[in-house]
């Protein structure tokens, strides 16, 4: 049995050691979660009083190649004592697995659901254990019927359409583990709110967490995986992705950021020479929400050109003694002067003014301490569309330029993206977003280049 070649980390180890009767494995491309997922599998079985039990994929084409036959699959895990027979033999007439175990001989039926027809005829009875290969693609009506005849359920899937009916009526009703809650990406626990069942276990895995996958390896997926695409976010950023998209599907990581010390090295050559400093403010102060405070710091350069130089985010939800307004001015004004000594001075900060509290204590900050940053109310006329037009035309032309050192705003751009069921973008993934536009919306005339009528 070659299982030993199975690689684990820390978390694959808990998830091999966990009693649950449904677990879902969710997350990137190329985590793990088919091969270490299988062999669980097949210890459930095992284990299991029962004879019967079903593997199920798109159909048995599928199952044979990702499943069975696979370097570190069925066969290559466990080596004699199992047998494919993929015609059925004896007693079972369609494509089944033999497994030799120390309670006796195994049964488990090799089911695609992809043809209704077929897997109707193949259910029947009671079954110990139930695995479901790409959950997110599979007849929902098979998933129905299969999972209320079995009494242990695993389902692999990479996240897909939030909408669907499998994530509602299954994938939504488990939780993580507490231990590794805090390694799900929020924007999939923000999903995860139908009533949960009892003791059903929700397992995000990404590609860190696959130990036998070579870095080289990782690199080459991500490299040929195009940005801005509904698979880059479900397959590479491991998020439930709807078919419309990312607002910002043209900016490219290559082409759009820079480092601190190459634009550093352009103001020293003449090649920037800056026109405006710039910050905006984006506030909430719930400790039990993802909401962010995001502090954004941008120069404008006397070509057009808007670069973000420096952020600051703080999480409450992250913070064991909450920030308040009274903290955010002081923080803030430690970001200003920060920023002034690094790259200039941004005399006007422009601050989310659904927030009048946080205004307040800044207009009280600069009575009682005399600073000389002035800050306004953030102008929201400007619609939200009209925002995210002006944006896609710099990012084109080259003018919108992101420093590497602001990874929360870079990843926000990574992932902000257009409802499903309206023409406008999604309220997450949006504070770094939101406090970026505060800061060049009254400075939007000098930024990019007026597109020619054809």
């Amino acid at each position: 049995m070659s299982a030993e070649r199975l690689v684990l980390s820390d978390k694959y180890k808990a998830f091999l050691q966990c009693d649950a009767p449904a677990e879902f494995l969710e997350g990137t491309t190329a985590a793990g979660k088919t091969t270490v997922g299988l062999f669980k599998f097949m210890l459930k079985v095992a284990e299991s009083p029962k004879k019967l039990h079903i593997l199920a994929a798109d159909d048995t084409g599928a199952a044979e190649k990702n499943i069975i036959n696979k370097d570190l699959g069925i066969l290559d895990d466990f080596g004699i004592l199992v047998e494919y027979k993929g015609n059925g033999s004896g007693e079972y007439k369609m494509p089944h697995i033999l497994f030799h175990t120390s309670g006796g001989d195994k049964i488990i039926f090799v089911v695609g659901y992809g043809n209704k027809r077929k897997w109707k005829d193949a259910l029947g009875g009671q079954y110990g254990c139930l695995y479901i290969d790409e959950i997110n693609t599979a007849d929902i009506d098979f998933v129905r019927e299969a999972s209320m005849r079995c009494d242990y359920l695993m389902a692999t899937l990479n996240p897909d359409d939030p909408s669907l009916d499998v994530y509602k009526e299954y994938i939504n009703c488990s939780r993580p583990l507490p231990e590794w809650e805090s390694e799900t990406p929020q924007e999939i626990k923000d999903e995860l709110k139908e009533e949960p069942k009892p003791s059903w276990v929700h397992w995000f895995f990404s590609f860190d967490d696959n130990a036998g996958l070579p870095e080289e390896k990782k690199q080459r997926i991500i490299q040929n995986t195009p940005k801005g695409t509904k698979i880059w976010k479900d397959k590479i950023l491991g998020l439930r992705g709807k078919a419309t998209g990312l607002v910002f599907p043209n900016f490219d990581r290559k082409k759009q950021v820079v480092t601190s010390a190459w634009v550093q090295a352009e103001v020293r050559a003449g090649r920037i020479r800056w026109k405006k400093f710039t910050c905006g403010v984006d506030t909430a102060y719930s400790s039990k929400s993802p909401d962010t405070i995001s502090m954004l710091f941008q120069g404008i350069t006397t070509d057009r050109r808007l670069i973000t130089l420096a952020e600051k985010v703080y999480n409450n939800a992250d913070l064991d003694v909450p920030i308040a307004p009274s903290d955010t001015a002081v923080k803030l004004v430690a970001f200003l002067e920060q920023c002034r000594k690094t790259w200039g001075f941004a005399k006007d900060v422009y601050v989310d003014n659904a927030d009048q509290a946080t205004i307040t204590e800044l207009k009280k900050y600069k009575r009682l301490k005399g600073c000389m940053y002035n800050f306004w109310d953030a102008y929201k006329k400007l619609e939200i569309i009209d925002r995210i037009k002006l944006q896609l035309g710099w990012i084109q032309q080259g003018c919108y330029l992101v420093v590497d050192e602001c990874p929360e705003h870079l990843a926000e751009l990574d992932k902000y993206s257009w409802k499903e069921d309206k023409d406008e973008p999604e309220d997450r993934n949006d504070h770094t977003i939101n406090a970026n536009q505060y800061g060049w919306i009254p400075y939007r005339n000098l930024i990019g280049f007026e597109e020619e009528e054809k």
